[in-house]
């Protein structure tokens, strides 16, 4: 299934200065990301469709630089990267103007509350205000979740992915979490309806058995989504 949304004008001229090893290496990393317990080079070979000496070489080259490490004949994601991903959270502008908001909303509520923006299909949490009760659920700044289980995912999928759910989700069934877990084309549309009519989404233990969430869109001044609160 492809989870690509179609090439822009610009996305299409970019194409022609590509490096494609170096392409193939970012591949790889969003890869592991989603293995904790890592991948053998051939394995990352084999689900990306690159041949197994041009996998081996391109690990060689990211573990030499930090990007990824090598653990009993499995790489993971390396130190590196948490380094540059705390430098990445630290720099966006969105999230140091939402960290009030996010102080004031779980001041008010006495919940933990997310700042979560678009990334790679799925909803990456930027910035987390942590409920001052001792018993608690929380992401963590870093996190990736789904697009149709969790409540900022379901805000992208109802305000900025709308056009694109049959792509999405047209030709495979995506994870079911719970037993409440929307994991139906049909349901996803409706309940990407229904999320725009009131406007605000929600998630109804479908990412966690005994949590519930909500969220709504946060809009830039072109009126586009850039994020979720």
């Amino acid at each position: 299934m492809n989870l690509s949304p179609p090439p822009s004008e610009e996305s299409k001229n970019l194409e022609r200065y590509v490096i494609p090893n170096l392409r193939n290496a970012c591949r790889i990393m969003k890869l592991l990301a989603q293995f904790d317990d890592g991948l053998k080079a051939s394995e990352i070979a084999r689900r990306l469709k690159i041949p197994v000496t041009t996998t081996l070489r391109i690990m060689a080259t990211l573990q030499l630089e930090g990007y990824v490490r090598k653990m009993d004949g499995r790489f993971e994601l390396g130190p590196v990267l948490i380094h540059l991903g705390n430098a990445s959270l630290s720099g966006t502008e969105i999230r140091s103007l939402a960290l009030p908001v996010l102080h004031e909303l779980t001041v008010s509520t006495d919940e933990t509350s997310h700042l979560a923006v678009p990334c790679d299909d799925h909803s990456l949490i930027v910035a987390v205000q942590d409920s001052p009760h001792p018993l608690r659920a929380a992401s963590r700044p870093g996190a990736l979740t789904e697009l149709h289980c969790s409540s900022t995912g379901k805000t992208f999928l109802a305000f900025l992915h709308q056009n694109r759910l049959e792509e999405l989700y047209g030709q495979g069934r995506p994870t079911r979490r719970t037993a409440h877990t929307l994991d139906t084309l049909a349901d996803i549309k409706r309940e990407a309806a229904a999320t725009r009519k009131r406007g605000f989404s929600l998630d109804d233990e479908e990412f966690n058995l005994g949590v519930r969430c909500c969220a709504a869109p946060v809009y830039a001044s072109d009126g586009t989504v850039v994020a979720a609160i």
